[in-house]
């Protein structure tokens, strides 16, 4: 048996989805493959707009001014849409635990895979390893971007080269 990376690819697909926002439920779940998951997603008419209201919620754990705060919006969402963890074999992954019930739609799908990934990756990584580019906190500079640091060091602050090094040029100029 072995434990789905939840932590890493959940958060990351999170971010992917709040920062570059799919215009359809095909690309939600295209990106949700991209990421790894494997799982069927029953159709639902909803599912859209659902799971922008995932991710949504989602970006007030990322958004949260301090680490308490950011654990009680996270357990809060988690209690509300996972279940207990269980046993499952599915498409030839072997067993790992699964932590939502059978048969839930896209959102709900989302919700409980981000919300357990999300807590992971915080409680393993670092509750400071989540927030937005550190570019955006510059006036003017527009980057709202979610940056989850995934990097050896835990000092990721940028969400590409491009924010880091316009930050490093207007912190040049100031001097």
């Amino acid at each position: 048996m072995h434990l789905n990376p939840y932590g890493e690819y959940a958060v990351l697909l999170a971010a992917s989805l709040a920062n570059d926002w799919p215009g359809d439920r095909d690309g939600v779940v295209r990106r949700a493959r991209e990421f790894g998951m494997t799982n069927p997603f029953p159709v639902a008419p909803y599912d859209h707009p659902g799971a922008r209201t995932v991710i949504d919620s989602w970006l007030r754990v990322v958004d949260a001014p301090d680490p308490d705060v950011r654990a009680a919006e996270l357990n809060l969402q988690m209690a509300a849409v996972t279940a207990y963890p269980r046993m499952t074999n599915h498409d030839g992954e072997g067993w790992h635990l699964h932590y939502r019930d059978e048969g839930q739609d896209l959102p709900g799908i989302l919700a409980a895979v981000i919300g357990v990934g999300t807590a992971l990756h915080l409680v393993t990584r670092g509750m400071h390893r989540l927030g937005r580019c550190r570019a955006g906190r510059d006036p003017g500079d527009p980057c709202r971007s979610v940056v989850v640091d995934v990097t050896r060091n835990g000092r990721q602050q940028y969400c590409s080269v491009r924010c880091a090094n316009r930050a490093a040029v207007r912190r040049h100029r100031a001097r």
